[in-house]
């Protein structure tokens, strides 16, 4: 297989008898940027790596709070206050420890956008939960050379058959793809090709209450905190990181 050494021959045998060497050498070869590695984000990750990714960027400015632990993966009681990246890269390393992790403790803004590369990638994946910042993101990466695919809004959600996969401008009933097709007209920020997204059009009330500050500092980047269980966010994941393996095996 391309690209892998011995170990990771071993450690892809089972993925090389279903797809064959040529393919895993395109999945070797392949190289992906990741953005947000929460909720959905750290399962994509994952999966990524175990599917034979090896070259992978993963973004993220945030440390691990008390409140990751329902739904994130590398998320646990004992590394609350840890970046975020930081053990997510551990992790990746000790699923495969030859694979090109690169952690960035940061976040992609239009402010920023210039220290990314995105042309120097294959795939572009966008696990961002702010609103302006994933506009921003969708808007470059569609004029990039990569591909691009998306994440949706995940959270008040708890029936796993309703998640789909659709275009940007055919996702309905997700209001968070909603607002982003509103703003990025008003702005004239239309993307420049297609793009796939993982959504689902199931939206609940929340019926708990939501953690005080206090209780959970890293509430306080986000404008509004929302309801989720782990296994919608790991299917939107999970689905995301297929979109990849299925677009460089086709």
């Amino acid at each position: 297989m391309s690209e892998y050494s011995d170990r990771e021959t071993a450690i892809f045998a089972r993925t090389e008898l279903l797809l064959g060497e040529e393919l895993m050498g395109r999945i070797s070869a392949a190289r992906v940027i990741l953005f947000g590695v929460g909720g959905v984000g750290s399962w994509c990750a994952e999966s990524l790596v175990r599917s034979g990714i090896r070259h992978l960027t993963i973004v993220d400015a945030d440390t691990i709070s008390a409140s990751n632990v329902n739904r994130q993966l590398m998320a646990t009681s004992l590394n609350v206050g840890s970046v975020k990246t930081e053990v997510m890269k551990a992790r990746l390393l000790e699923i495969n420890p030859e694979a090109e992790i690169k952690a960035i403790n940061g976040v992609y803004t239009a402010e920023t956008a210039d220290e990314f590369e995105l042309d120097a990638y294959d795939y572009v994946l966008d696990c961002i939960d702010s609103l302006k910042d994933k506009m921003a993101l969708l808007y470059n990466a569609s004029a990039s050379k990569a591909k691009l695919f998306s994440s949706m809004g995940s959270a008040l959600k708890v029936d796993p058959t309703r998640i789909r996969v659709a275009e940007f401008w055919k996702v309905r009933g997700c209001p968070l793809g909603s607002m982003l097709r509103k703003r990025m007209r008003q702005r004239d920020m239309l993307p420049a090709k297609e793009f796939l997204c993982v959504y689902d059009d199931e939206v609940l009330p929340n019926l708990g209450r939501a953690p005080e500050p206090e209780e959970d500092p890293g509430l306080f980047k986000k404008a509004q905190t929302n309801g989720t269980l782990s296994h919608i966010t790991g299917i939107f994941g999970l689905t995301l990181a297929g979109l990849v393996i299925k677009d460089i095996i086709a």
